[in-house]
């Protein structure tokens, strides 16, 4: 009984240690995810102000070939600004915190420890 309870508490330790893996690693994904998310902040930001400046440049002159350039220069910004925020959009899943693997090796170590415990009496 006493080597069955070492050997739950050497699994349990790993256990433990699993987790905090996981969950380390967890959070390092959510902090790449919130990088995209500032840089598509500041794609997009920069693109709407570049869109509106040619916006009035436009109506100002009617006819610009000014404004058609920043048309041209801050498209590309907005759209890069759309394509950051969906792929950090995706990295954001709650489901992606939760640790799968330190759930599904508990379920296996339980079924171990409660075999051994079984044939040990």
């Amino acid at each position: 009984m006493a080597e069955a309870l070492r050997g739950a508490g050497d699994i349990l330790r790993g256990e433990i240690a699993l987790f905090r893996q996981e969950m380390a690693d967890n959070l390092r994904r959510l902090i790449v995810g919130l990088a995209a998310m500032a840089a598509a902040a500041v794609f997009a930001v920069v693109g709407f102000l570049v869109l509106v400046d040619a916006l009035v440049k436009w109506l100002a002159t009617v006819v610009g070939s000014e404004a058609l350039a920043a048309l041209i220069v801050g498209t590309p910004f907005l759209v890069i600004g759309i394509v950051l925020a969906l792929t950090a959009r995706s990295r954001f899943s709650v489901d992606g915190l939760i640790p799968t693997r330190t759930g599904r090796q508990l379920r296996q170590d339980a079924v171990v420890i409660k075999e051994r415990v079984t044939h040990d009496e």
